[in-house]
């Protein structure tokens, strides 16, 4: 079942699984049901309390089909789409091996999370492959976006301590 969100593109996706005494079975993506393709696949560990993000790729943006498979996570996207209704607005949700979901995040958004288990394991599926020259990043904490993070003293990448604040972010834009 996919669930459309306020944010125009940013879909909700109940995933199918089918359980029994040995285990589960799930269905995680199917192309032809958001009509898009993903050619680029990565997967990410973090331990608990660490934040990803919020990145973004500005010149060669990406699509992201985001789906949790062993753990728990708080995940967030930012409407960074200029004309966009929502722009500056942020959509978040738990993403969960219990729960099923999965988010389709489309371009023109940052993307990151808290992870919120011992083990979370993420797999990212992109409609366009990473490019190290276009990464960009957003301040997790930016007073501006107030995102209500559900941890005190998160782990970060020294990358993600640098990131740009949304004004900084605009500003680079223009």
């Amino acid at each position: 079942m996919i669930k459309k969100t306020k944010f125009e593109g940013l879909l909700v996706v109940q995933n199918l699984s089918f359980t029994d005494k040995r285990g589960y079975f799930k269905e995680l993506l199917l192309e032809k049901k958001l009509k898009k393709k993903f050619p680029f696949y990565v997967m990410s560990f973090s331990k608990k309390n660490v934040i990803r993000g919020l990145h973004l790729q500005s010149k060669f943006q990406q699509g992201k089909f985001v789906t949790v498979i062993k753990g728990k996570i708080f995940d967030v996207a930012v409407d960074l789409r200029k004309n966009s209704k929502t722009f500056g607005k942020y959509f978040s949700t738990i993403l969960s091996e219990k729960n099923c979901k999965s988010i389709y995040i489309p371009p023109g958004f940052a993307h990151g999370f808290c992870s919120l288990d011992k083990e979370n394991y993420v797999v990212y599926n992109c409609t366009n492959y990473r490019n190290k020259q276009s990464e960009l990043g957003i301040l997790y904490n930016d007073k501006k976006l107030n995102i209500k993070w559900p941890v005190k003293k998160p782990i970060l990448s020294k990358k993600d301590k640098k990131n740009l604040s949304l004004n900084q972010y605009i500003n680079k834009k223009k």
